[in-house]
């Protein structure tokens, strides 16, 4: 399987653009955050692809019963861990027109198919490294 790659390029400030399969997402901070709050925050975009990625795998999860989930909506919340610069607590809560027990097995049966939920629950190895064209 070839590797997800994606590249963000920094525009000064807090101000970066993420580029992904030639789709770009503006990145920055609020201004009371010190940014001109003219994108989105990182940390926006990563609880952002947990939502996004749920709410995709809800949706196959119940295509594969030949369901439908009219008025899915994936909302994740984000608490902070003390003063740590991390989220200690998320929460994913999924709502749709459907009766609870079905939504309940089915939000059950998604977990397996959420990339983004399965590489929190198993953190990956990250490595820096840095890289220079210049001599």
């Amino acid at each position: 399987m070839t590797p997800l790659e994606v590249t963000a390029h920094y525009h000064g400030g807090f101000a970066a653009t993420v580029e992904a399969r030639g789709r770009e997402i503006a990145v920055d901070e609020p201004v009371a955050a010190g940014g001109h709050d003219d994108g989105v925050m990182p940390t926006e975009l990563l609880i952002g692809a947990l939502a996004s990625c749920f709410a995709l795998a809800l949706g196959f999860a119940a295509r594969k019963r030949d369901r439908e989930l009219p008025g899915l909506r994936v909302r994740v919340v984000a608490e902070r861990a003390d003063s740590d610069l991390r989220y200690g607590r998320i929460v994913v809560t999924a709502t749709a027109d459907v009766p609870a027990a079905e939504l309940a097995t089915l939000v059950e049966r998604a977990r397996r198919f959420c990339w983004v939920s399965n590489t929190f629950a198993t953190p990956p190895d990250i490595a820096y490294r840095s890289e220079t064209e210049v001599p």
